[in-house]
């Protein structure tokens, strides 16, 4: 009797084993690389598509905008996940990619609380980052040296930071971070740090700095009047199909637009304003 018991479960185990098999094959992957202040969205839109969709699964994974664009123009994953548009970023032919534009990020700096400051000028914080202004008494706050963390080569947030507040120019040199939950901790536990974050990074035990009396805050950026802000793009090899083509759209999808992207601190493209194009030009 024990035999045939053995037997049995032996049977059925193989029978399901079998079955998880073949439902494995079935299985469905694609990889989305690229921009790290883009990742918690697509990374949380990725888990709610595959638990509606079993056997169908969204790897994400970081590594900043230019990472994102060079891998999916090499055809090496299916999504490059960027902050820049393709045309900004060199060597990458746009003309081989297809822009989708699923969300637009605003971006703050970001300062230790001990520095005594919560405003300063497009000048002033364009100095501090150009290595001219190295303690905070000379913008109104404590006498605490300014330590600056930039983000890494390659990072989206790093090039739209330059672009709109350094004119083009390159931060001075010191330390670098790619990681945007790094870079929040960094400036949390060092006096007199500053450094810049997607508005979906901001905590309350940061301080944020408005700039020339202008908040950084969604309506602000909607209007254009914070003028640090980005699309958020994922970019693919030519016209999405399969697995790729139907999270796109899911990613366009109400349930995403209108509840997710809000929820993590993003802002939906349909609610701007203004539209931006690669060059910076505005059209209302």
């Amino acid at each position: 009797m024990k035999k045939k018991l053995v037997l049995l479960f032996a049977l059925s185990a193989a029978v399901l084993l079998t079955g998880c098999t073949k439902w494995i094959d079935k299985g469905e992957s694609i990889t989305a690389v690229g921009s790290s202040a883009l990742q918690p969205l697509v990374e949380s839109a990725g888990e709610n598509y595959s638990s509606a969709n079993p056997g169908r699964f969204i790897n994400v994974q970081g590594g900043g905008s230019g990472t994102g664009l060079s891998q999916v123009q090499a055809g090496a994953v299916e999504i490059g996940n960027s902050d820049l548009f393709a045309e900004e970023k060199q060597g990458i032919d746009a003309s081989k990619l297809v822009d989708h534009r699923v969300a637009v990020v605003g971006i703050t700096s970001i300062v230790n609380k001990d520095a005594g400051v919560t405003n300063v000028s497009m000048v002033q914080l364009r100095d501090i980052f150009l290595g001219k202004i190295t303690n905070w008494k000379q913008v109104g706050g404590k006498n605490q040296e300014i330590v600056l963390l930039n983000r890494a080569a390659g990072s989206g947030t790093r090039a739209t930071f330059e672009k709109w507040v350094l004119e083009g120019k390159t931060a001075k040199q010191a330390q670098e971070q790619d990681s945007s939950g790094m870079v929040r901790q960094i400036v949390q536990e060092t006096p007199g740090a500053i450094s810049y974050l997607a508005f979906s990074y901001v905590t309350d035990d940061l301080i944020v700095l408005s700039i020339d009396h202008v908040q950084p805050t969604d309506k602000n950026v909607q209007e254009n009047k914070w003028q640090i802000w980005s699309y958020e793009h994922m970019y693919t090899k030519g016209k999405p199909s399969s697995l790729t083509k139907d999270f796109l759209e899911y990613m366009m999808s109400d349930k995403i637009q209108e509840t997710l992207i809000k929820q993590l601190g993003y802002i939906p493209v349909s609610s701007m304003e203004v539209q931006r194009d690669w060059k910076g030009n505005i059209e209302k």
